[in-house]
């Protein structure tokens, strides 16, 4: 088949959550189809590294956007009902380099990748077309809503309302929308419109991050993720304030690594605490993994995988993590990994693997197995398989 795969982001080199699962998508459609990449790019530095695309695709297709014209175009969308976060991925010419090839080519399958995108898309109507939104994003604008001050609030709160309005919208517009995580489909099946709803998991490069076989510090904890990114910000104050301070009554040495590039000026603040270092960007996170005795991700703000937790937990790392950030993961609690829900509840599971070797290399083990057995990308891949063929024998079958 000919497909033409629409991306928020584009998807090479694979270093941040939402490229790593576009591009597995491309490598492997690429082995069986004939696949065309279609996305934005935002510095010639990231137009030049992009073109690594070219050795898992059959052609691909870039445009460069400029951070103020999209800030404006965010802006423009305040006082509309278009979410704000659709501004900020339009470009006029990868609209019309889309349309282009739709009418230079013949495609058989039409693949969108984040609702960001699928206003590029929305008005084909010969060719079918799935909507793999992996996460629902009007949820997580919805809860960062929560967490945020006024008038901040009142914001995030109006665009979670317009994400969940549109995304709800484009449901009915494709033959099959696709998400990471059975939490995430059922939510979307709550919207009710009748399309066909499935899931495939996001999966981990555990031959990449696999364990180093090295001697770890034993007072070491570790956090991995952008530090310009809400979320990771949030749960990393409240870790340092709520967390941390209980860990060290009881272990005084132990210590808190943050990995994560562009740290925001809060983020920084962090490293002046007594414990606590922040590295802001660096090229391979996997030495700080493999120094650590465990591995923490408490996030109180998440939707579907966190894949910081499967690299984690492939790198042989035992990690704490909370109720919600679990829940993207299909792994079992106190067997793979620990879960947490109180900062007291956290203090006592990262103590439990800090005062017992035996319990932690139970962990790693049990954990990187688990990776290994149910977030392999192959195995992922072949639920996507699965769905694109129903999708276009649906597609067929409604042929007159």
């Amino acid at each position: 088949m000919r497909i033409l795969l629409v991306c928020h982001r584009f998807p090479y080199p694979p270093t941040s959550g939402a490229r790593i699962r576009a591009f597995h998508m491309v490598r492997h459609l690429s082995s069986y189809h004939e696949v065309t990449v279609a996305s934005l790019v935002r510095s010639q530095a990231e137009a030049d590294d992009a073109v690594g695309i070219g050795k898992y695709c059959a052609a691909f297709h870039m445009e460069r956007v400029h951070a103020p014209v999209q800030a404006m175009r965010m802006l423009s969308r305040l006082p509309t009902s278009t979410p704000s976060s659709f501004g900020y991925f339009y470009s006029a010419s990868l609209d019309h380099g889309i349309r282009e090839l739709l009418a230079r080519r013949s495609f058989d399958l039409v693949l969108a990748h984040s609702s960001s995108v699928a206003p590029y898309v929305d008005a084909v109507a010969q060719v079918p077309k799935i909507m793999d939104f992996c996460d629902m994003d009007s949820q997580k604008w919805l809860e960062y809503a929560r967490y945020k001050r006024f008038p901040w609030s009142v914001a995030y709160g109006l665009e979670g309302r317009k994400l969940e309005r549109e995304e709800r919208r484009i449901a009915s517009r494709f033959d099959a929308c696709t998400v990471a995580t059975p939490a995430e489909a059922s939510t979307l099946a709550g919207f009710g419109t009748g399309t066909a709803i499935d899931w495939f998991p996001n999966g981990v490069d555990s031959q990449y991050f696999a364990p180093a076989g090295t001697p770890y510090d034993p007072d070491a904890l570790v956090f991995v993720g952008r530090m310009d990114y809400f979320p990771n910000v949030e749960c990393m104050q409240r870790f340092c304030a709520d967390v941390l301070p209980r860990v060290r009554l009881v272990r005084s040495a132990t210590t808190l690594t943050i990995v994560g590039a562009d740290p925001t000026r809060d983020a920084r603040r962090l490293g002046r605490l007594p414990g606590v270092t922040v590295t802001g960007t660096v090229q391979d996170v996997r030495p700080y993994l493999h120094r650590a005795a465990a591995m923490v991700a408490p996030l109180n703000i998440a939707r579907g995988t966190q894949n910081k937790i499967l690299e984690g937990m492939a790198a042989g790392v035992p990690v704490v993590t909370s109720r919600l950030a679990a829940g993207g993961v299909d792994a079992l609690a106190d067997e793979h990994f620990l879960v947490a829900d109180t900062p007291d509840d956290h203090a006592r599971a990262i103590v439990r693997v800090l005062n017992d070797p035996a319990e932690r290399q139970r962990l790693a083990l049990a954990g990187r197995e688990r990776m290994l057995s149910h977030h392999d990308w192959g195995r992922s891949m072949q639920r996507l398989d699965g769905i694109i063929e129903r999708c276009v024998a649906r597609r067929a079958a409604r042929r007159p």
